[in-house]
């Protein structure tokens, strides 16, 4: 390691011990890794930096909006109508039905477990006829569209673990998150902006907190971080140049760093190194391309019409689905929503309106957006919580006012867009809601669903940490074949 890369490449005759070897590859790779980010056109131009350099097969779905509802919709006051519900109001939960399944801390204490039919009224809509409440008119009217998967479950019971396990295949922080995996496995199509944006908006206050774990890029190289957008003057934090610092300034500064961190990796061998050159030189090109994403002022009124007033205001889940219609424009190829608000144990039916009221119309405005624009035949669009709620109340149960406990057994989520059936229900719960009887759709099912649409081999793309190949759906998981088209 005492001779410079120059003395070593003169020396080619000399026999070199294994550990010369590795050096000299590795620093060759070093320089074109570091190379290929200042001038991403030499080394990329044939495909994303990830491992995979192009999809394992043909995907159907070049990107995807996951439009997450934090803190658990309520399905049967919103897609999953039971008439039953409505027969047995008030009696019990019969043991036959529940089987002594795990309940949370919550409601593990209540003496009895009174049903709760749904406050609101439902109607079919679609080819599939698919139950959707008065709730959510705008998503009926775009239920032809979508597949609604009334099957879901998990093992997860409390909401951070629940969250956790949606977005990284594991109920345990530390793992990488799907947007991750995504960047890491496909890498990005436009150079100025990342391959992996975060968005977050509430619907309401008071709900669950929610953490960077969840769009962390865990044992991932570092660059494959989900990057939040903030709404207001500084979307990214740190982006912007510091008073005093110009663009030729700046750009002269990264020059000079690359190069003292080249020459760092040529003695350690850390590829973190290079990721934090990637960072640098990321955050460079985004102090152009982030404020004109970003910038929704020469949208027409028509389209704010479409979205709802919300979408004129910064930081609104509105706003926010109008923002991913722009990234998804600019070719980001994974952008998470999450909007907070859903976690209604108490006072349901006033509280589950104003949650919907702040969704619906926007969620429905960004499927047709991206119709009327060519962009969901290859844009893959998902809507859903982390599990489910409860048939039975929990605490005191009043026909103007009740509210639901966790319920993981079975939920329901819709997805629409590239790859995925159009006006077609798919799985089924029992006539209380609570078991699902027909299809079921693990958590690693959806996982492993999701990257087949991206034309991603979800047992083959793995990435070696600690001794073990670990990938998104861990050991497990099974495409849902009878959703797609």
């Amino acid at each position: 390691m005492n001779n410079s890369l120059e003395e070593l490449e003169q020396d080619v005759h000399d026999q070199m011990s294994r550990r010369n070897f590795l050096n000299r590859t590795s620093m060759g790779l070093g320089a074109a890794a570091l190379a290929s980010l200042l001038n991403p056109g030499t080394v990329l131009a044939d495909g994303g930096p990830g491992p995979l350099g192009k999809p394992h097969f043909a995907p159907k779905a070049k990107r995807v909006i996951y439009l997450f509802q934090s803190g658990a919709p309520s399905h049967l006051d919103l897609f999953d109508y039971k008439p039953k519900l409505e027969q047995m109001w008030g009696k019990d939960l019969p043991e036959s039905v529940r089987k002594g399944q795990r309940l949370t801390g919550m409601t593990s204490g209540q003496s009895s477990f009174p049903l709760a039919a749904s406050a609101f009224k439902f109607k079919q809509h679609g080819p599939g006829r698919m139950w959707v409440s008065e709730l959510m008119p705008h998503i009926a009217g775009i239920a032809g569209e979508a597949t609604f998967i009334r099957s879901m479950h998990t093992e997860a019971i409390n909401h951070d673990p629940a969250v956790t396990f949606f977005q990284t295949g594991s109920q345990q922080g530390g793992r990488p998150s799907f947007g991750s995996w995504v960047s890491y496995g496909l890498g990005s199509d436009n150079q100025n902006l990342p391959a992996f944006v975060v968005l977050l908006s509430k619907g309401r206050g008071g709900d669950q907190p929610l953490y960077a774990k969840l769009w962390s890029n865990g044992f991932l190289p570092s660059t494959h971080q989900g990057v939040v957008f903030r709404s207001g003057p500084d979307p990214v934090f740190y982006l912007n140049n510091p008073p005093g610092i110009d663009k030729t300034s700046r750009r002269r500064m990264l020059d000079y760093l690359a190069k003292l961190h080249q020459d760092q990796y040529k003695h350690i061998l850390d590829p973190e190194i290079n990721s934090r050159v990637a960072q640098y030189e990321m955050a460079y090109r985004m102090q152009t391309a982030v404020p004109e994403t970003l910038d929704i002022s020469k949208e027409p009124d028509y389209i704010f019409d479409m979205y709802g007033p919300e979408s004129r205001k910064p930081g609104t889940f509105a706003a926010n689905c109008l923002l991913a219609r722009k990234l998804i424009e600019k070719d980001v190829k994974f952008v998470q929503l999450y909007h907070q608000g859903w976690d209604q144990h108490g006072n349901l039916p006033k509280d589950i309106k104003i949650m919907t009221d702040s969704v619906d119309q926007s969620s429905a405005a960004l499927l047709m957006d991206l119709k009327q624009r060519g962009l969901l035949d290859d844009t893959l669009v998902i809507w859903g919580g982390e599990f489910g709620r409860t048939n039975y109340s929990q605490g005191k149960l009043t026909r103007e006012n009740y509210g639901r406990d966790h319920h993981p057994r079975a939920f329901t989520i819709w997805m629409a867009g590239a790859g995925v059936k159009k006006g077609f229900v798919f799985g089924e719960t029992d006539e209380f809601g609570y078991n699902v009887v027909r299809d079921p759709v693990h958590v690693h099912d959806f996982q492993a669903t999701v990257m087949h649409l991206m034309g991603v081999d979800h047992e083959k793309m793995t990435f070696k940490h600690q001794g073990r190949r670990y990938r998104l759906t861990d050991v497990h998981g099974k495409i849902v074949k009878n959703i797609l088209t």
